[in-house]
């Protein structure tokens, strides 16, 4: 497990056989990589094939397949991608999981829908959490809080208090750990800890990523990417 840094990608070695990256704001994608019109939601959709457009895949927030050569990309401008290799009977995953579905823990969902589909055992899993906004940036409401606290998340773990918020900045104020509460969901669904890829890139702070809460939600979008060779 390793990850890499070019002038436009970020590379991660996560197994053999797969290939898996997140393009910086300047990257051109290497290849056709299918994508879908995300909703923030926890639909799962399988893809058998590179031909499906994101029209074709509408509401769906979490891609998976088996078939080698087929590019699954999860979009992203702060939220957490999760890129996810079965090494054992070759199969992958890409999955957008913003702040609210971190809380319906897709990726847990995606893990299982992998298992029923393909045998995936997650302790044979390598996972990444990509390029995110990350605990410094993402000051949250106590309502968002509250959805984290009442979906059982490990609070003393992933919120902070920070004090008095500053107007205007990230200063202060509640924070929630997107890259530890993705970490959790994935070691409560039985990823090994060793086997998960923290990439600790915060979009928000790293203009070389899109962000969409500094530039607004009409900025680009990662494609943060994953095949099977």
């Amino acid at each position: 497990m390793n990850l890499t840094v070019t002038d436009t990608f970020v590379n991660y070695g996560i197994g053999v056989g797969v290939q898996a990256f997140s393009p910086m704001r300047n990257a051109v994608l290497p290849f056709h990589v299918v994508q879908g019109h995300q909703v923030h939601g926890d639909r799962i959709a399988v893809v058998d094939n590179d031909r499906l457009a994101r029209e074709d895949l509408e509401g769906f927030d979490a891609f998976v397949t088996n078939v080698p050569g087929v590019a699954l990309g999860a979009r992203t401008a702060d939220c957490v991608p999760v890129l996810l290799h079965d090494s054992e009977h070759h199969a992958i995953a890409a999955v957008h999981s913003g702040w609210k579905g971190t809380v319906l823990k897709i990726a847990a969902s995606v893990l299982e829908r992998m298992h029923e589909l393909y045998g995936t055992n997650a302790g044979k899993v390598s996972a990444v959490i990509g390029p995110s906004i990350g605990p410094d940036s993402f000051q949250v409401g106590i309502e968002v809080a509250d959805r984290f606290a009442d979906a059982g998340f490990p609070m003393d773990n992933i919120l902070s208090d920070r004090g008095p918020r500053v107007p205007g900045t990230m200063n202060g104020g509640l924070h929630i750990d997107l890259w530890k509460a993705n970490k959790w969901i994935l070691m409560q669904a039985g990823v090994v800890e060793q086997s998960i890829l923290v990439a600790g890139i915060d979009t928000y702070a790293d203009t070389r990523f899109f962000s969409a809460r500094r530039e607004g939600p009409a900025c680009g979008r990662t494609v943060n990417t994953i095949r099977l060779l």
